[in-house]
This record gives structure tokens, C-alpha cells and sequence, in this order.
């Protein structure tokens, strides 16, 4: 892995437009939506703590897709 690629996957990008900070906003919400409903559906137990976990990454890589767009 050489160096730009490192800059590229670790700088800071901050959301200078309104648009893109829309883009994040939204994809917050319909995962916290997606959580809602999970934790009312889904019994109590590791495999929830897990599903919602996963969701966190969801986030997670879905706001580094738009960062990094």
C-alpha cells in the first residue's frame, strides 16, 4: 500500500456542502430507522447485538463512500 493510498483512506473530509451533508444526514436516518425496527423485532441476545453491530459498519463505510466521492 503506498503512501496516497493511506492519505486517502485516513484524511479528514469534511462535509463542505450542504448536498453532502443531506447525503449523510439521510443515511443516518434510515439506519437509526433500520435499528429501530430491529431492536423491536428481534429478541434480545447476541445475534441482535451483532445485527445491529453489522449496521454500525453499514453506516460507517456508507459515510466513507460519500466522504471519499
Amino acid at each position: 500500500m503506498d503512501a496516497h493510498d493511506i492519505e486517502h483512506r485516513f484524511a479528514f473530509r469534511a462535509a463542505s456542502r450542504q448536498e453532502k451533508r443531506d447525503e449523510h444526514t439521510s443515511a443516518r436516518q434510515s439506519c437509526r430507522a433500520l435499528a429501530d425496527h430491529l431492536n423491536e423485532l428481534l429478541p434480545d441476545g447476541r445475534e441482535k447485538r451483532l445485527a445491529i453491530t453489522k449496521l454500525e459498519e453499514v453506516l460507517f463505510w456508507a459515510n466513507a463512500a460519500l466522504a471519499r466521492a
